[in-house]
Parts: C-alpha cells; structure tokens; sequence
C-alpha cells in the first residue's frame, strides 16, 4: 500500500495562536490530503522563529482544535528556516511514497530546490498538492 507526506512549512509567527498565514497554510494542507494514495501523514514544520512558542505547535494545534483534524500528524519544531524545514523533515518523509509541499507560489519551489538538493532520490515522490494553486471561480453578487 502507498502512502503520502504533506509538509507544511511554518510562517513567522509571534504570540501563541497561528497567524493567518499558518492557518491558511494548514487549510491548504488538509485540503491536499488524498486519501485514494493511501495513508496520509501531516507533517508541520517551524520552531520558535518570532515567539518562544514552535510555529510547528501552533499549527498542529490549529489543525486538531480548530479544524477537526484527527489523523496522523507530526510536528518539526527546531527548524528557523526553510532549508532547516527540509533538512529537519526528510526522516519524517523519506518513507512515505507521495510527498507533497504546502507553503505559497514562491516558498514551495524553493523548498523543492532544498529537497533536490539534500536528497535528489525523493523529488521522483514530489507531487503537486491538490488544491494548491488558486482556482478561478465565477463571480456572483455575494462573493
């Protein structure tokens, strides 16, 4: 059975609640999870960059109190940049057979680069998250 990796890469974030950018982050992570590749393994990554509190944990609080979210999850809480967040994630992905990259437009490419770089041998598993890319949608009145 196969199975998947959803990174999703922490944003500086100051006080003890996730900032709208972790929490959009975390939206577009679940929302990536595929279940028809198999188990799904949430990995959220950020340490205490701008708080004494771990981007990581904020998330993972987020996405378990506030979103529902009750599956696997696994927290990388030391990393304090993105070539830390790839660094500090690959023993936490290596074995999944899907891996899938959660930031913005720009931060995602240069995490793939991270990840080519430290482990060439994973970027045949790199697949674009569902949902990741913003879709156009028709405008009514109410939106």
């Amino acid at each position: 059975m196969s199975s998947e990796a959803v990174v999703v890469l922490g944003f500086r974030n100051r006080g003890r609640r996730a900032n709208v950018v972790n929490r959009w982050r975390v939206r577009l992570g679940l929302r990536a999870r595929q279940p028809e590749l198999g188990p799904s393994r949430l990995v959220l990554c950020g340490g205490p960059v701008a708080s004494v509190v771990p981007e990581a944990d904020l998330m993972a609080r987020y996405a378990r109190e506030e979103r529902g979210y009750t599956g696997p999850l696994v927290t990388e809480t030391q990393s304090r940049s993105t070539w830390e967040n790839i660094q500090n994630a690959i023993p936490l992905i290596e074995a999944a057979d899907h891996i899938k990259i959660v930031s913005n437009f720009w931060h995602t490419p240069k995490a793939r680069r991270y990840l080519k770089q430290l482990r060439p041998d994973l970027v045949p598993r790199l697949i674009t998250a569902r949902g990741h890319r913003p879709e156009k949608r028709a405008r009514t009145p109410h939106n």
